[in-house]
Order: C-alpha cells, then structure tokens, then sequence
C-alpha cells in the first residue's frame, strides 16, 4: 500500500508485488487499495508485474484497476462465495460471470480487449 514498501520489496527481489489493503475495512480512514495502486505502479515501471487486489466484484472494478496499471486482478472473496455456494462448480460460475460482466464493460467502453485499457479510458 506504500511505495517505500513496493521499494524494499524490489530490493529483496521480488519477481511481482499484489496492492491490496487486507482488513483495511477494518482500518477507519485508511488509503483505498486503488488509490494507492497508481504511485505503486509508477515506481515498479516495467521492472515487476503490480497485481491488484481488492473489491473486485464487478467487470468496471477490473477495468479501473487495469487502468490505473495493474497487470491483473485477483478475485478471493467472490471467489470463496461461489464456493461456499455451490463447491467448484460455484466458482466455476463466479468467474463466468465476471468475465461476462468485464466484456460488457470493455464493450461499452469502446475497448476490445482487456490489454488494451490504459488511463484514458477513466477519462472519456
């Protein structure tokens, strides 16, 4: 969540860093995983790959992160719902879904692909 940290994770030579506030919900007023996400992302370059990981629940989660320079995002809790749920095939659904929900998204946004989201897309 702080760049000094992302530094010294590079110094110990990490090969990819994960953003994300675990239990910050916890943490009355502590900084959003995404707004810490872009300075992260400015001080790795294209030294490691920045991961993104928190509140991903819907395609325009996804999008935003992408946008702000994380290489990918982790979905745990829906994840754990959709197996808590129904076992795999409750996962199996949970990512589905969120797919769909990502393709909808980068539809309406004019954008084909995934890869291709960059910071304008936040913007139009």
């Amino acid at each position: 969540m702080h760049p000094d940290d992302a530094r010294r994770a590079l110094d110990y030579g990490v090969e990819g860093l994960i953003v994300s506030n675990h239990g910050g919900r916890q943490v009355d007023g502590a900084i959003a995983a995404l707004d810490a996400l872009p300075a992260i992302v400015k001080l790795m370059g294209n030294r490691l790959p920045v991961l993104f990981d928190s509140g991903i629940r819907r395609g325009s989660d996804i999008v935003k992160a992408l946008a702000l320079g994380a290489r990918a995002v982790l979905i745990a809790r829906p994840y754990c719902w959709g197996l808590a749920l129904a076992g795999e095939e409750g996962v199996r659904d949970v990512v589905l879904n969120l797919l769909a929900d990502l393709d909808v998204t980068l539809a309406l946004a004019g954008v084909a692909l995934a890869r291709d989201v960059d910071l304008s897309i936040l913007s139009q």
